[in-house]
């Protein structure tokens, strides 16, 4: 492809996963408000919240199979307004009369508006895992190892920024206007990035005739060995950030009693967090063109996950709420280099028909460590306190070095002779 055509087709990827990220934002402030809504239980909140991860965790492989059979346009467009139509799923459980449908030993009474609020955020889930992968395999598809890493850094920023966005007008206009009318604007966000997607997306089919499926995976992580060490990666990035640090933050401000002027435990964490995944975001975009210019991507993670070590130690050392600033936007900037270079060489490494599968396997250690994050996180700050479990996570960014940036570095498969575009 021309560069006008990789342009046309990575921005309009681009703009559909930030729409749908702005979408999910905007639904996110209402949604812990829905057990005084609705009246269900807490735990079936906790359902509610987590249906979607849980979905894309399960979905994400079988949605990479079915990219590298059929090509990656229509299962993205697919995926798009699948998430389109969770949003308006919302709107349905919201005027779903309040009747208990069972009675459940952990759940407790699970009404029928809980039913239809879980089996929408299902939806959202199962429609993400198609379009992060498809993203993935079309920018990976219609780009080069000169300017790859340029637009898979544009697809994560928008990743990055897009979530954000919507929990600003999300929050905004659930107290202007309304819950209902927030859930719809999340829906008619989401239906734009299908019909951009539907309108610029080329017919990205595999390099080669793909006839594996999920029981291939195995042996494709045998044969690409370094797709291992990315996937670790991913798994620690996404379960420092968006695991532990997302869940443990307003509890740790609240512990040391941080103030931002009229602001306290809850809005200092917001503040920070925002201004953290803002430094992500930016940081994100300037890795993904910076490691176009390397020798080998994988330098880039060396940065990161040193940035990562003295944001989680400066947290865990200094409990001042400057060195909290400073350890978060650390830690976001550690992030946003490291995610892109990984993402990048995956795409370097993976031949075109293979795209879907790795791009699932990679997802899900991204989505395992999304999910386990918060259930340890939690338990582990209340019994060793929150030195301990920042120290640890520092220890663990630490580990990386050694079995993620040193293994990437010394892989022949990592440097300028990129897999991806000679085979």
């Amino acid at each position: 492809m021309g560069e006008y055509d990789v342009r046309a087709v990575s921005l309009a990827v681009v703009g559909g996963v930030f729409f749908g990220g702005i979408a999910t934002g905007v639904a996110f402030p209402t949604l812990p408000l829905l057990d005084d809504l609705l009246g269900i239980t807490a735990v079936m909140l906790g359902l509610v919240l987590a249906a979607n991860r849980i979905a894309r965790l399960v979905m994400n492989t079988p949605a990479g199979s079915i990219i590298d059979r059929v090509g990656a346009r229509t299962p993205m467009i697919v995926g798009l307004f699948t998430q389109a139509l969770a949003p308006f799923g919302y709107v349905v459980g919201l005027h779903t009369p309040p009747v208990t449908v069972a009675s459940l030993p952990v759940l407790g009474e699970v009404s029928a508006p809980g039913v239809v609020f879980v089996l929408a955020r299902t939806m959202w889930g199962v429609g993400s895992a198609f379009v992060f992968i498809g993203a993935f395999a079309v920018v990976t598809h219609v780009t080069t190892a000169d300017n790859r890493g340029k637009w898979i850094g544009y697809v994560r920023g928008g990743q990055s920024l897009g979530f954000p966005t919507g929990l600003v007008v999300g929050g905004v206009m659930t107290d202007l206007v309304g819950i209902q009318e927030a859930f719809l604007v999340a829906g008619a966000c989401a239906l734009v990035a299908g019909v951009v997607a539907a309108a610029v997306l080329p017919d990205v089919t595999p390099d080669h005739d793909s006839g594996g499926g999920l029981r291939d995976v195995p042996a494709l992580l045998r044969r690409r060995p370094v797709v291992l060490p990315i996937g670790v990666g991913n798994f620690t990035l996404q379960l420092l950030w968006g695991g532990v640090l997302l869940t443990t933050l307003a509890k740790y401000a609240e512990a040391f009693a941080f103030e931002i002027g009229p602001l306290e435990a809850a809005g200092v964490a917001g503040v920070v967090m925002g201004g953290g995944v803002l430094v992500t975001g930016g940081v994100t975009l300037w890795a993904g063109q910076r490691s176009d210019e390397l020798g080998n991507r994988a330098l880039l993670t060396v940065p990161s996950f040193l940035a990562l070590v003295v944001g989680f130690g400066l947290i865990a050392l200094v409990p001042a709420l400057p060195a909290l600033v400073v350890g978060i936007l650390l830690a976001g900037a550690g992030v946003g280099a490291g995610a892109p270079a990984l993402l990048t060489i995956l795409g370097d490494v993976t031949p075109g028909d293979e795209l879907g599968r790795l791009g699932g396997v990679y997802n899900t250690m991204g989505d395992v460590g999304l999910s386990l994050g918060p259930l340890v996180a939690i338990p582990a700050v209340e019994t060793a306190g929150y030195r301990a479990t920042y120290l640890f996570c520092a220890g663990l960014v630490a580990a990386c070095l050694l079995v993620v940036s040193l293994p990437l570095l010394w892989s022949p498969a990592s440097d300028t002779a990129r897999v991806a575009d000679s085979d």
